[in-house]
């Protein structure tokens, strides 16, 4: 294996890490698109017009809580799209995810359930 391939997840395993929306202007530019509410979280979705493969990002305000509160919130949102979303995402596609406080004491069985009915919906 190459240094610039990645390593290939074993058999069982679960997927890789999806690639992530970093700068403000990408958030910014998703926010534009369509809208998928729900009780855990709301979803923004916008197609980017090329076919490289589907980008997540995550938010979470201070509105919710501290600090603590809201990288557990967004560490349970990554876990759910890296094992049970991330298939279900459209290649050329943008999604950002805003956590909610609920999303503390949901089942992850839950989020996982409720973050893959989101992705697939389609109007």
């Amino acid at each position: 294996m190459s240094r610039t391939e990645a390593p290939r997840p074993a058999a069982g395993m679960a997927p890789g890490p999806v690639p992530r929306l970093r700068k403000r202007k990408e958030f910014l530019a998703v926010r534009g698109g369509e809208k998928r509410r729900g009780p855990l979280f709301l979803l923004e979705t916008r197609p980017r017009g090329d076919e490289g493969p589907a980008r997540v990002g995550f938010t979470v305000t201070r509105k919710v809580g501290n600090a603590v509160v809201r990288n557990r919130i967004r560490r349970r949102l990554k876990e759910a799209v890296r094992t049970s979303a991330a298939g279900d995402m459209a290649a050329g596609s943008d999604y950002v995810i805003v956590g909610r406080v609920d999303l503390l004491s949901a089942r992850f069985e839950d989020i996982c359930a409720e973050l893959a009915r989101r992705i697939r919906r389609r109007r």
